[in-house]
């Protein structure tokens, strides 16, 4: 049973959160007492991909520093309109993937639901920045086709919940999809994927606690964590409560330049992921989607680090590195040398 909590990271109403986030550069840097002629490049105020970001977020950044690995993330800049060769606007091969609205399927045995367009945060780097989701997303009056596509599939063992960010659905929402899911008998796992629980903790109450303690089939939670300074008192008191509903914990990050491709960067995120009781998974080489080309870091120096972190690092902290490619049959590990 999930004690009922007090926490400070409840204390304030997700979805009050989430409409009261930061949506123009120029208030953003307000925010962190940043002018535009302290940033290295221009800023893009009228981005394609609108900025989002809740002020809880913010607050974590370093106040003036115009090179704070938060900000870097979440900052719209003019270079996102530049379109060199290679970087396009699926790279991961999502629309061929596409079983029908909402619904992918990549790799054998697992399914996955795009659950909702809707995410906490906007991360200038997304794959799925330019995902249709206005037409291609799983929302609940379709869910029971996409449900009953599953069922006909006695090959599919496991369901991801993806988006968009599943945990922006309310909670009943969430309980809604479950249910469906739970008298389909080949089902034997459920994964969540969100970035909600680092982004904005508040989102992680008792409501959601108890529907997660409840669920009927062993249950992962892959967060999304690229820098051990998104992970404060309150993000780590929330993982562990997640833990404690019976929850496996993974991360997954991406490799960002100038975010975190350093090997003190990795190694502070090992530790800290792990003291807030989150296994490393992946580590994955940017995916060349249209308008992150300018975090890109190249094969050769994320082996160098790898190779380091595993110097640094026991193995179980050590995640590991890897590459989507749109139509292969499982993500490609990228061989460090002698490993």
């Amino acid at each position: 049973m999930i004690p009922l909590s007090t926490d400070p990271c409840q204390d304030t109403d997700w979805k009050k959160a989430l409409a009261t986030a930061i949506r123009q550069p120029s208030e953003l840097l307000r925010a962190v007492g940043l002018r535009t002629q302290q940033l290295p490049e221009p800023i893009d105020d009228s981005a394609v991909f609108p900025l989002r970001v809740p002020r809880v977020y913010v607050e974590r950044m370093r106040h003036g520093d115009p090179a704070d690995p938060l900000l870097r993330q979440v900052l719209a800049l003019r270079r996102e309109h530049e379109t060199p060769a290679g970087y396009s606007l699926d790279p991961v091969g999502d629309g061929p993937a596409t079983r029908r609205p909402g619904l992918l399927q990549k790799y054998h045995g697992r399914a996955l639901i795009v659950t909702t367009g809707a995410c906490p945060i906007h991360c200038r780097y997304c794959f799925r920045r330019h995902y249709p989701y206005g037409e291609a997303h799983a929302g609940t009056d379709d869910w029971r086709k996409t449900l009953a596509h599953i069922a006909a599939d006695a090959s599919i063992s496991e369901v991801i919940l993806s988006g968009g960010d599943p945990l922006s659905l309310d909670t009943p929402r969430l309980r809604t999809l479950s249910e469906g899911l739970h008298d389909i008998p080949h089902i034997r796992r459920l994964r969540i994927h969100t970035r909600m629980p680092v982004v904005l903790p508040q989102r992680i109450d008792n409501e959601f606690l108890a529907w997660l303690a409840g669920l009927p089939w062993r249950t992962v939670v892959v967060i999304h964590a690229n820098h051990a300074n998104e992970i404060d008192d309150a993000v780590r008191r929330c993982l562990r409560r997640i833990q404690a509903a019976n929850a496996t914990l993974l991360n997954q990050a991406v490799l960002l330049q100038g975010v975190n491709d350093s090997l003190q960067a990795l190694t502070n995120l090992g530790e800290n992921l792990f003291e807030s009781g989150v296994l490393p998974y992946y580590l994955h080489l940017l995916d060349k989607v249209q308008g992150g080309a300018h975090f890109a870091v190249n094969d050769t120096h994320a082996c160098e680090l790898m190779e380091q972190l595993r110097r640094q690092l026991p193995g179980y902290l050590v995640p590991r590195l890897v590459r989507e490619q749109a139509g292969a049959p499982y993500k490609q590990h990228i061989i460090v040398s002698g490993h």
